[in-house]
């Protein structure tokens, strides 16, 4: 890469275009789901398992939970009509 810093100061830029905002807005990219609070017990050594994984990927712990639950049922629901 050069370390030349070209200025653009001098002269015409040239015929200009407006472009139209093609960008989704910001709340459009935060996909939210309906989710629902509830209480679960779980076993010690199951929550030190989600706490310690999710902490080396870096992400909350209940949303591994909520990831491997949601898994679950999309799976064991494949295929069957309610």
């Amino acid at each position: 890469m050069s370390n030349r810093t070209v200025k653009y100061t001098a002269g015409e830029i040239g015929r200009l275009r407006i472009v139209k905002d093609f960008l989704p807005r910001p709340d459009d990219l935060v996909l939210r789901e309906d989710n629902v609070k509830v209480t679960l017990s779980l076993s010690r050594r199951s929550l030190d398992f989600f706490k310690r994984e999710a902490k080396r990927r870096r992400v909350p712990y209940q949303r591994m939970i909520r990831a491997l639950v949601d898994t679950y049922a999309e799976r064991q629901g494949a295929g069957r009509k309610s």
